[in-house]
């Protein structure tokens, strides 16, 4: 079906839009964690490496759009692994665990999510003052090349996972191109603010990363064939959200209240 065809079809247009809204839900764990990265490094170099991460977040879409039969490979067993269970009813007392690429891939992020979400909160609970003093640009250098490694591993997976589910929703390349486009471009534009409204609220740090060790648990569960309905997810960080969100502005009347003058 050709571009013309496509802009007079109404069921395009619908896929489209649904698929949009998919892609910028399916970037906000993303832009969450380039965020929280973004914000550990100096503050001259953390808006330009959120537009990294997020450019290589489109890159890595778009080639992975242009080889979707590579794409669609990945979803094929690779290896299965026996698991013995006490026998029920039926008698049979093993299964077998299949895994694709998919899998492995959804797994390994999902450990690394985990990781680091965990490394974060400890950071953040116990701080470790750094000893001695150290060259300021060397030590930017490495953080900066350490948070964009870590971005490019996180797209990734973030990217694999998108791309699937552009593909079970639309059977049309420009379709998921144009809504992939559009997903990131909104990124593009939310990063900064978000970042710097995550990094002015500390408690709001502390959630976003209770949200990344959610992820990373959905994706290990994922990989293993265990499948969480995203929508339950998204619900509960909507929930969470929502709670503090209200904390936020509880704060926010009690201090205006302090500092006004008695009278």
């Amino acid at each position: 079906m050709d571009i013309a065809a496509l802009l007079s079809d109404p069921a395009a247009w619908a896929a489209f839009i649904t698929l949009v809204v998919m892609e910028i839900v399916l970037g906000i764990d993303n832009l969450i964690f380039i965020s929280i990265l973004s914000n550990k490094l100096p503050e001259e170099h953390r808006s330009r490496t959120r537009r990294i991460g997020i450019a290589l977040a489109l890159i890595m879409r778009l080639a992975l759009l242009s080889t979707l039969a590579f794409i669609v490979g990945l979803v094929q067993p690779v290896f299965s692994l026996p698991f013995t269970f006490p026998a029920g009813a039926d008698g049979k007392p093993m299964i077998d665990l299949v895994f694709s690429w998919r899998d492995i891939i959804l797994i390994a992020g999902g450990l690394f999510l985990v990781w680091k979400a965990t490394t974060e909160i400890h950071e953040k609970v116990d701080p470790v003052e750094t000893e001695g003093v150290m060259d300021t640009k060397t030590v930017v250098v490495n953080n900066v090349g350490t948070a964009i490694f870590q971005i490019i591993l996180l797209d990734l997976v973030f990217s694999i996972d998108s791309i699937l589910t552009a593909v079970g929703m639309t059977d049309h390349l420009p379709i998921m191109v144009a809504a992939v486009i559009i997903a990131v471009a909104v990124m593009l534009l939310a990063a900064d603010p978000l970042a710097e409204f995550i990094n002015n609220n500390p408690t709001v740090v502390m959630l976003a990363l209770g949200f990344l060790l959610m992820i990373g648990a959905v994706l290990i569960a994922d990989g293993f064939g265990v499948h969480v309905p995203k929508g339950y997810i998204y619900v509960a960080m909507a929930f969470s959200a929502g709670v503090e969100a209200l904390n936020l502005l509880s704060r926010r009347k009690r201090t205006a209240g302090a500092d006004k003058p008695p009278h």
